[in-house]
């Protein structure tokens, strides 16, 4: 802590831009908020063959050696050794080190914390074993990554997670030490403040008819996001109910995007799936949400996306798979839509909703209620517990 009672905080993630991805969205979330409160600096792999400009954010950013991890997007961080990175760190006087990763860079942050006697914190994320179980395709190996995983994990003071469901995981399967503590994402988008005029935007961009029922994906095309799950219970759904007419938005860009247009084109649904893009343009993307009348979300990957989050900002409900930790915060035909893992039931499910409009506008107004989270609250709140753990160590 400096003379003007200011901490340093040190982020530390072994992903960040130019990547793109969900994580990278709640550090940069968390560290442009609390440089209103402290000094932050966030610690992230380099990404030579891309371009960025680390001076365009309003936080400093330490970079480390890294190499790609071949078939991926993502490259492996080398802090332990990169010389020039341990020197930069260590010139530093952190109040506190936060990691988003139990990797390359997470390490180097545990280690950080151990050396100077200042508390550590850990958010997790993601569900590690099956990343691993999917990428090294023998569970032994899986198993072997996710204890070192863990060791990371357990050097923390504390854990939080993302929701309930991904602390039972982490504590019950994967031995953790104790039942995490429980801190939500949230998202920095507003609710439109002209509804009309947003989904008229959105009607002229695609030439969407007003009458046409509309659904919406934000993410990664990948298919780990089950977006093809999404194709095929469309395809039903236009089939069973005939005169029932959608359009389906899929916003985003990934390594899967070629696969999945000739999937469509290959279920005739030319027609009534447009490829947007990714949009990074945020009140934009906000009208997306808003135009949309279901989130269609049936990801069994992720633990608790922004993007569902970004959907609740809009009244906009999300139709999830029962038992995805990414629900653990639904309660069915309250706060959101649960389905069973069965296009046909999925699809079923999307026609039965909208054809309740009662039940369905009471949802719209619940997931506002219940899930609507800002990041300006969210991020006092951290600030704060920070502070208890800074005193308390």
């Amino acid at each position: 802590m400096d003379n003007n009672n200011k901490i340093t905080i040190g982020l530390f993630i072994d992903t960040f831009f130019p990547m793109v991805d969900g994580v990278t969205a709640v550090v940069d979330n968390y560290a442009k908020r609390l440089v209103k409160y402290a000094y932050v600096i966030v610690f992230a792999p380099e990404y030579p063959t891309l371009e960025y400009d680390d001076e365009t954010l309003p936080y400093k950013v330490v970079r480390c050696k890294s190499v790609r991890v071949p078939f991926v997007d993502y490259m492996w961080p080398l802090p332990e050794i990169d010389s020039d990175f341990k020197k930069e760190l260590d010139k530093y006087h952190l109040d506190i080190v936060h990691i988003h990763s139990p990797f390359g860079v997470g390490r180097a942050g545990i280690a950080y914390a151990q050396k100077h006697n200042i508390p550590a914190i850990g958010t997790m994320h993601s569900q590690y074993k099956k990343d691993f179980k999917r990428s090294l395709k023998l569970d032994v190996l899986a198993d072997s990554f996710t204890e070192r995983a863990m060791k990371v994990f357990n050097a923390c003071d504390e854990c939080w997670a993302v929701n309930k469901e991904v602390g039972r995981i982490y504590f019950e399967e994967y031995g953790y030490k104790k039942m995490p503590a429980v801190m939500n994402n949230a998202t920095d988008m507003m609710p439109v403040e002209d509804i009309n005029e947003a989904k008229d935007t959105i009607n002229k961009l695609y030439n969407i008819d007003e009458s046409d029922h509309v659904f919406l994906f934000v993410g990664r095309i990948n298919k780990l996001k089950n977006i093809f799950f999404i194709v095929e219970s469309l395809n039903i759904l236009k089939k069973t109910h005939p005169d029932f007419k959608f359009k389906m938005l899929f916003v985003g860009s990934g390594q899967d995007e070629d696969e999945l247009k000739e999937y469509i084109a290959d279920n005739k649904l030319g027609n009534d799936i447009i490829m947007c893009g990714k949009i990074t343009d945020k009140p934009l993307l906000a009208k997306h949400y808003a135009r949309a009348e279901l989130f269609l979300f049936p990801s069994l990957y992720d633990c608790s996306s922004i993007v569902q989050i970004e959907a609740a900002s809009q009244k906009t409900p999300a139709v999830f798979l029962r038992g995805a930790a990414t629900a653990a915060e639904i309660t069915d035909n309250v706060n959101g839509f649960l389905c069973e893992n069965d296009s046909a039931k999925y699809a079923e499910k999307i026609f039965n909703v909208i054809s309740d409009t009662s039940l369905y506008n009471k949802v719209c107004e619940n997931t506002f209620n219940d899930l609507y989270i800002n990041w300006d609250d969210a991020i006092l709140n951290i600030y704060n517990k920070y502070l208890e753990f800074i005193k308390n160590k």
